[in-house]
């Protein structure tokens, strides 16, 4: 393997096992009919679908990442480890969002947010720990790209706290928001990437 080879496959299975993860949770329980069951389950396949974006556009970045990287080191190593860790975990709040839409919803979006506040931090620290300086970037990285993916990642964490934050108002509109940045997420690394 490649010198990024081993970590690419070790991060791909973690962010598999996560996604896969998430339709654990997605269950049809309770009184009624199936139909009536079905449709009650609404709060778990709409925190399904915006964990699941966010998860996979977490995967295409870390994809356009490792495509800059030419060599890694221990610190480099490490803090991917807690980066997957922090993917690892979002299966947690996205079922404790899921199961606490129709009460305590205030909680368990603050909750889900803190999580994604934690993946942007993470993300930032390990894109950035290679970027600076071009401390582990490949040689022949392109410079626009870099400077591209640095602009994508700049804005993450504090917009990933402005919309835990707007939980207190309304855990719609924090929902709105987590569903909005994974689109723009997935729009963006096609687009800012760039340079």
């Amino acid at each position: 393997m490649s010198g990024t080879g081993r970590l690419e496959a070790l991060s791909d299975g973690v962010f598999a096992i996560a996604a896969t993860l998430l339709v654990l949770d997605v269950h049809a329980t309770g009184a009624g009919d199936l139909t009536h069951r079905l449709l009650q389950a609404w709060p778990s396949y709409l925190a399904y679908a915006i964990s699941f974006l966010t998860i996979g556009i977490m995967w295409i970045n870390h994809h356009a990442v490792f495509q800059q990287i030419g060599r890694v080191d221990r610190r480099f190593l490490a803090l991917n480890v807690v980066f997957l860790m922090v993917i690892a975990f979002l299966p947690f709040p996205t079922r404790v969002l899921a199961g606490h839409l129709r009460h305590d919803a205030t909680t368990a979006t603050v909750f889900y947010g803190l999580a994604n506040v934690a993946m942007a931090c993470t993300y930032s620290t390990l894109w950035f720990y290679a970027a600076r300086g071009r401390r582990l970037l490949d040689p022949d990285a392109d410079e626009r790209t870099v400077r591209g993916i640095s602009r994508a990642f700049l804005p993450g964490i504090p917009i990933y706290a402005l919309a835990t934050a707007s939980a207190f108002l309304s855990s719609w509109l924090a929902l709105g928001l987590y569903g909005g940045l994974a689109l723009f997420y997935l729009l963006e690394s096609s687009l800012l990437a760039r340079g």
